[in-house]
Formats: C-alpha cells, sequence, structure tokens
C-alpha cells in the first residue's frame, strides 16, 4: 500500500555520516545485495515490512520508510492527518558487523525497523515498547540477558486441514527421535546454516515431543537482540519452509493429544562494574554461592509469579494458547506445559524453572510477540524487586501428579484456563498495562478479546457432533 507524503524527520545518529553509508553499501553491494528488507513487528508479533532499494539505505536509516498506519496492526492510528503515517526507521544494528545477504534470500538484506510517527518513537511499536523497559533496567545499571527457545511444527495441507509434514513420524514418544529428524535433515542445515551466517549462535536442533515438532535453540543475547533473533528465525523457517513445499507453524497446540509449541524463556539479570561496562566486567546479579538465585533473582521470580495471569495474556495470546496451558496427558504422558503459579529447582512442571543463575520462564509459547512477552517480564520483575516481594517456598513435587486438591492444599494458584480470563487479568493489572502503554494495551485487549467473541460465536463439528441430535 503507498504511503502518503513524507514528514520531515530525519535523524541520524551523530556517528553516522554519509561516508559510513557508502562504506555500508559498498560491502552489501559486494555481497550481492540490490534490495533491503525493511521489517518491523506487529502486535501479533507477525513480521512485516517493504523492500527498498539498496541505494536508499540512507532514507532507511534517518528518516525511515513509510507505512500507511491504520494498515497495520495493533497501531490505532487515524486514516488522515499527520498521525496516518507510520515510519520504520532501520536500525544500524540489526546489520551486524559483517552486513549479509539472506541466504534464503539471495540479493536481500534485513534491516530491523523500529517506528515512528510524527517525527517521535511510537508508543506502540512492540520493539519501541522494549526499549522502554530495557532502558529502566539501564538507568539501574543492569541488563536483561534472554535465551529464547522456539518449538514449531511442520505441516502440510490436506482436504481435511494439516498433518505432520513428515506421514512416518509416528512414534507414541517421540522426543529425540533419530529417524523421523534426519528426513528433515535438509530443511534443517539449510535453517541453521542460514542463521549462522547471519550470526546467530545456532548450537542444538532436536525433535520434539509431538509428531511433526521440532526445536531449533541459538544461544542467549541482550533482551533486544534475543527478540530480534527471534523474529529473524521465523522469517528465515517460513520462507524455507515454504521452499519445502511444507507449512512452518508456530500454533501453540495444533494437535489435541499431543503436546504443544512452547517458547521459553531463559533470563539473567547482569550488572557491570567500571565505565565501559563491557562483557568482560559484567556479573550476573541472579547469581549467588550459596543458592541458585540471589535475593534480586527470588525477587524478580516472585514479581513475575504475582503478575501470572496477566502476564497470560501476553505470552500466551492466541483461543488456542489455553488448550497448551492445561494439565492432562498426551500420547507422550506429559503436556510439558505449566498450568499453576509455582517455582521450582529444575522444575519442568512448574511456572519457573529455577537454574543457577537465571530462571525459565515456561508460559510463553511459540505464538508470542517476543518483544512484548520480554517488556512485560521485565515489567514484573522489577515490580517484584521495587516491592521486595517473596516467591515463597520453592515446590520440588511433579505438579501434574497431583489432583486440584493437592494443588489447593499446598496454596498453588492456577493459571487462567481461557484466553477471555486472562484478558481480564491484564485488563486489572496497571503494571502490565502500563508497561505496553496506553495505545498498545488498549489495542491488545480490543483485537484479543474480538478473537474471543469470534471464537465463542463459532459452532465447531464438536459441538453438532454432540448436540445435533442429541436432544
Amino acid at each position: 500500500m503507498p504511503s502518503g507524503p513524507r514528514e520531515a524527520m530525519k535523524a541520524p545518529a551523530a556517528d553516522i555520516t554519509p561516508a559510513t553509508f557508502q562504506t555500508l553499501r559498498e560491502r552489501l553491494a559486494a555481497d550481492g545485495v540490490h534490495s533491503l528488507l525493511a521489517q518491523f513487528t506487529d502486535v501479533h508479533g507477525v513480521a512485516r515490512g517493504k523492500l527498498v532499494p539498496l541505494n536508499q539505505l540512507e532514507l532507511l536509516m534517518t528518516e525511515g520508510v513509510g507505512f500507511a498506519g491504520p494498515s497495520i496492526w495493533g497501531t490505532g492510528l487515524p486514516r488522515t492527518g499527520p498521525r496516518a503515517e507510520y515510519y520504520g526507521r532501520g536500525q544500524m544494528s540489526s546489520l551486524g558487523a559483517l552486513p549479509c545477504a539472506l541466504p534464503w534470500l539471495p540479493g536481500i538484506a534485513r534491516v530491523v525497523c523500529d517506528g515512528y510517527v510524527a517525527g517521535e518513537p511510537f508508543d506502540a511499536c512492540p520493539r519501541q515498547v522494549l526499549k522502554r523497559q530495557i532502558a529502566r533496567l539501564a538507568e539501574r545499571g543492569w541488563a536483561l540477558r534472554t535465551g529464547i527457545e522456539p518449538e514449531f511444527f511442520l505441516l502440510r495441507r490436506t482436504a481435511d486441514g494439516f498433518e505432520p509434514a513428515d506421514p512416518h513420524d509416528r512414534l507414541d514418544k517421540p522426543s529425540y527421535d533419530l529417524k523421523s529428524l534426519p528426513r528433515q535433515r535438509e530443511f534443517l542445515h539449510q535453517l541453521a546454516d542460514g542463521l549462522t551466517r547471519c550470526g546467530l549462535d545456532v548450537f542444538q536442533i532436536d525433535h520434539e515431543d509431538a509428531h511433526g515438532q521440532y526445536e531449533l535453540n541459538f544461544h542467549h543475547a541482550d533482551a533486544l537482540a534475543s527478540a530480534d533473533h527471534l523474529m529473524l528465525f521465523k522469517l528465515a523457517a517460513q520462507a524455507l519452509a515454504e521452499q519445502h513445499g511444507m507449512v512452518f507453524s508456530m500454533m501453540p497446540k495444533p494437535f489435541a493429544n499431543q503436546p504443544g509449541s512452547g517458547m521459553h524463556f531463559h533470563v539473567s539479570l547482569w550488572s557491570a562494574t567500571g565505565a565501559g561496562r563491557t562483557a568482560l566486567d559484567a556479573r550476573c546479579v541472579f547469581d549467588d554461592a550459596s543458592q541458585d538465585l540471589s535475593l534480586l533473582g527470588r525477587q524478580f521470580t516472585a514479581g513475575v509469579l504475582h503478575h501470572a495471569d496477566a502476564l497470560c495474556a501476553i505470552a500466551a495470546p492466541t483461543v488456542n494458547s489455553y488448550k497448551r496451558l492445561t494439565v492432562g496427558e498426551s500420547i507422550t504422558g506429559t503436556t510439558w506445559a505449566p498450568a499453576y503459579v509455582a517455582h521450582g529447582p529444575n522444575n519442568r512442571t512448574a511456572l519457573i524453572r529455577t537454574l543457577k543463575g537465571r530462571i525459565e520462564w515456561r508460559v510463553p509459547d511459540a505464538s508470542a510477540n517476543p518483544y512484548l512477552a520480554t517488556a512485560a517480564l521485565i515489567a514484573a520483575g522489577l515490580d517484584g524487586i521495587d516491592r521486595a516481594l517473596d516467591p515463597g517456598p520453592a515446590c520440588t513435587d511433579d505438579l501434574f501428579q497431583l489432583s486440584l486438591p493437592q494443588i489447593r492444599d499446598r496454596g498453588i494458584a492456577v493459571l487462567p484456563q481461557s484466553l477471555a480470563a486472562a484478558l481480564d487479568a491484564l485488563e486489572g493489572d496497571s503494571v502490565i498495562c502500563g508497561a505496553l502503554g496506553d495505545t498498545l494495551s488498549r489495542e491488545f485487549l480490543r483485537l484479543k478479546r474480538a478473537e474471543w467473541t469470534d471464537y465463542a460465536r463459532h459452532v465447531s463439528p464438536w459441538e453438532m457432533a454432540r448436540y445435533a441430535d442429541a436432544f
């Protein structure tokens, strides 16, 4: 969709000169790049953008390229006037030290964009939302590092819908299956190799616990870069799966009798001494020589537990998400998804699994927007620190084996069991809504309540089979 007239909002960084852009253009051209993929992320966590000729690099990185604002989910922008235009302004850090073409899109290099409206950072741009929370950490001399673990399905379309792309992937317990995994070796190798060439440190790939389900892990990074990396992963996986005649799916729970796809966050908080604050002098403030988590780590954990219901709306943001966040048996014996608000040492049945110097937040599923989930997590953790909250005793039980009365006897709360309940919790949580900002929290709630209404009014085949002739 063509954009309207440009506004004067050129704002190059002080250390970026025309010569810098010339050098960068020459490097990219030498790698065969002819176009730039100006990419931003909408409220649903979906990559959006447009192609920009390489000779427009300086425009992209200083003024930005224009989009019709109301055509983007979650902006709430008007159709007319100066605020109708959304600008995606390229971020130099996204090109990396050795900028290059995307291996799966020859001739095209990705540039991550921040949203700007009327010359100012746009408050409802998910990346800007995360940057605001990162700035809060920086004021205290802290930085958050995350390792995001995306699980996904490789599917194929059928006359009846979707099924695993590999028809022979049928083990009763398919985790770490070395029969099915090699059959997708070409796709998985291209995915890992392409991401590595783009600067990600890919370190393992495995077959997960459902048919057609896989996981690819890349090493942790600072919170903003980690979210950027997750979006790059999605772009690569979607493109490569299509080239192989498959559907890449981050639907949380495509098959009722099998585990769903999580997107677990490994989280640690870091500080630094000295003026430079380099990686060499950084220290983990979650670490404690005498126990797994320091006092700050426990308080951060307590904040995440305290805001667990509202966080659910952001980390499990679809109707389908709540098919995953239930306790019950699957074909493999477990769902691997949390349903109870608890923490415990190396406890994968709890909402938060505590490890040495870090926590694993297990609520997020594959449909979560990584920028919004991280921003909300920071806000919850900081609230826990500011109020010196206590997470309570650690849980060492296998929560999946306990009955609901036993769970209640231990004083353990249950996560929201529907998107509607999670949205109610979010709307009543001033800390999480405050982190999202007025515009985005309003738009998120509006869009997600409409999603719930559409679902509630839908008459499913299950209902027809159960009720059509029952009475």
